[in-house]
């Protein structure tokens, strides 16, 4: 009988992938997440079972980030365990965000202090971390007043997105709203112009040369703006194509729609 112990290659795997998980931005237990909540650090997103809803202390807490933009998911037990690989959690964690954001009025309000026709980025369904922090990148060096960013269909704050936007993140305000399209209708009242950015739109950037405050709205690479995002746009706009290639990466489109919109 051989005393050779044979691995299991499924729990090789397991590990193998907890240990390349990067977890230097993940809390969890209940202590050290109540600590990490009323010291108001950045928050991604959180992960708790039903239980942590019954104590007040934590529902209180959470039920304030959410309509702050925090992304709150109620998980299984097990499904917190799969996250985590295993960890002590005690039914609640959470992702820190790389950077705060701000409320959607307080973005309006510095915008409006520090330009005439200032001009805000809307993300719509844009879960790549990768094209949010390019993006990010190309927004402020186009002098972009600040990002929308939608709590849920859309990547957050990680430290992914913050070391592709190479810096650009301590420059450029950061909103995370609730819903996007409520978030449009507060912004038209304010006196923004909603632009829609689509393969599909009638009217070419380079025929468009409105001067007002805007909101510019990106969509993923393969579904675009929602249906239900495009009936708030005051206009759709398209980028000419001339080659062969039919849709461009969000993070390009929305470099070149803004380098236009900015030199109009």
């Amino acid at each position: 009988k051989s005393n050779i112990e044979i691995p299991n290659k499924a729990q090789d795997i397991y590990r193998e992938t907890a240990n390349k998980k990067n977890f230097d931005d993940w809390i969890w237990g209940k202590h050290s997440v109540f600590e990490a909540l009323i010291s108001e650090r950045a928050i991604n997103r959180i992960w708790c079972t039903s239980e942590i809803f019954s104590s007040e202390k934590f529902y209180i807490l959470l039920k304030d980030l959410k309509s702050k933009g925090v992304l709150i998911e109620e998980v299984s037990w097990n499904r917190l365990s799969q996250l985590t690989f295993g960890a002590s959690h005690q039914g609640v964690a959470l992702q820190l965000a790389c950077s705060k954001t701000i409320s959607l009025q307080e973005l309006i309000d510095f915008s409006n202090k520090n330009s005439t026709n200032p001009i805000i980025l809307a993300l719509d369904g844009i879960t790549d971390p990768h094209n949010v922090g390019a993006i990010i990148r190309s927004a402020e060096a186009f002098n972009c007043k600040g990002i929308i960013i939608p709590q849920r269909r859309s990547a957050g704050l990680t430290g992914t997105v913050a070391k592709v936007a190479a810096g650009a993140l301590e420059h450029l305000p950061v909103s995370r709203v609730v819903n996007l399209n409520r978030a449009l209708e507060e912004l038209k009242k304010n006196g923004f112009l909603v632009i829609g950015l689509s393969g599909d739109g009638q009217l070419s950037i380079s025929k468009f040369h409105e001067k007002t405050p805007m909101v510019l709205i990106v969509g993923a690479e393969d579904k675009g703006i929602s249906l239900l995002t495009q009936k708030k746009c005051d206009v759709i706009l398209s980028i000419p194509l001339k080659g062969k290639t039919s849709s461009l990466n969000a993070s390009v489109a929305a470099a070149i729609s803004l380098f236009h919109l900015t030199n109009n």
